[in-house]
């Protein structure tokens, strides 16, 4: 095959943070595919945001953001292992981002996939086993469907599957690897809530003839 330039070494080291030479492996190895090299990196274990996951984190930042106009707010706490890292301006960044990125997401409501409750999953197969489109297909046809459906809805769920806002080529789990590369320490997106004005308030709806006739104390 022809020679991995070097832009795409240094493109799947920025995800990754592992060695130039283990990233050009990893690309020869996978014909020049950078999808199938970041997962052949991460079965070697050479991903440096890999090796750092198990580490514990006990500093960080929670970081409050209002998306303009004051309809939106976004609360999270984003975790690091020292206090050092937690005052980087690069972390920072990566907090504030992370904060945009769920204020950009109304269907967002988990960090990972592994936190979506078992009865949500089976309450979201049991819709889509029940679906019109699906009631003439053989069984093991219609499992596979459903399961591919639930797959993409466990990542509209999640906010670490979600197109990052600022690079849509990129993952919020891949930005945060970026980040655990550059600071050399475990990050992790541990908790947030997103609010939206008057969300779950039933407004009251009133007819222009009746403001006008309560206005003026007559009936409409």
């Amino acid at each position: 095959m022809a020679e991995i330039s070097a832009k795409l070494v240094k493109q799947l080291r920025e995800k990754t943070g592992a060695g130039m030479m283990d990233c050009k492996k990893a690309l020869k190895e996978n014909e020049g595919d950078t999808e199938k090299a970041m997962e052949w990196l991460r079965q070697k274990g050479i991903t440096s945001a890999e090796k750092k996951s198990g580490r514990q984190t006990a500093e960080g930042l929670v970081h409050s953001y209002i998306h303009t106009g004051g309809r939106i707010g976004v609360l999270v706490e984003i975790n690091c292992e020292t206090d050092f890292v937690a005052r980087r301006d690069e972390f920072k960044d990566l907090v504030q981002n992370v904060a945009m990125q769920i204020a950009a997401c109304p269907n967002v409501e988990y960090v990972t996939k592994e936190e979506i409750p078992e009865a949500i999953i089976a309450k979201e197969k049991e819709i889509e086993m029940g679906r019109d489109d699906l009631a003439k297909k053989p069984d093991n046809i219609k499992e596979k469907i459903v399961e591919g459906r639930i797959e993409k809805r466990k990542k509209e769920l999640c906010l670490l599957d979600q197109p990052y806002v600022k690079d849509q080529n990129m993952t919020v789990e891949e930005l945060l690897k970026q980040t655990i590369a550059q600071l050399g320490e475990n990050i992790q997106v541990r908790r947030f809530t997103r609010f939206v004005l008057g969300e779950g308030i039933e407004k009251q709806e009133v007819s222009f003839a009746d403001e006008v006739a309560a206005q003026t104390g007559q009936k409409a």
